[in-house]
C-alpha cells in the first residue's frame, strides 16, 4: 500500500494560483506507477483532474484543466506536484491524490485537500 499526504490547498481569489503537493511512501520504487489528481466539489461525484505516468512522465488532463493546470513529478522526493494557474470559483474542491500500478488503476488515496477559489 503506499502513503500519500497532500499539501499546499487553500483559499484564493479568482485568477490567482494554487500549487498541490503529494508526498508518497510505501518502501518501494514508484517507476512501475500511474499517479493523479481528482477533486470532488459539493454534491459532485469525485472527477479526474490529471494524471502522470512515473516511468516516462507522460501526463493526462481532463478538458477543464486543460492549459491552466500542470503535473508533474520529483523523482527524488517521491512527490508529485499540481500547479494550479487561473483558478476559477469552479474549481472549488477537496482534491485527493492518488496512485496505482500502471495498468491497474487506482488503489491508493490521500486524505484530500481543499481548494477554495472566491470570486
Amino acid at each position: 500500500q503506499v502513503q500519500l499526504v497532500e499539501s499546499g490547498g487553500g483559499l484564493v481569489q479568482a485568477g490567482g494560483s494554487l500549487r498541490l503537493s503529494c508526498a508518497a511512501s510505501s518502501g518501494r520504487t514508484f517507476s512501475r506507477y500511474d499517479m493523479g489528481w481528482f477533486r470532488q466539489a459539493p454534491g459532485k461525484e469525485r472527477a479526474f483532474v490529471a494524471t502522470i505516468r512515473w516511468s516516462t512522465g507522460t501526463t493526462t488532463y481532463a478538458d477543464s484543466v486543460k492549459g491552466r493546470f500542470t503535473i508533474s513529478r520529483d523523482n527524488a522526493k517521491n512527490t508529485v506536484y499540481l500547479q494550479m494557474n487561473s483558478l476559477q470559483p469552479e474549481d472549488t474542491a477537496v482534491y485527493y491524490c492518488t496512485a496505482g500500478p500502471t495498468g491497474l488503476g487506482f488503489s491508493d488515496w490521500g486524505q484530500g485537500t481543499q481548494v477554495t477559489v472566491s470570486s
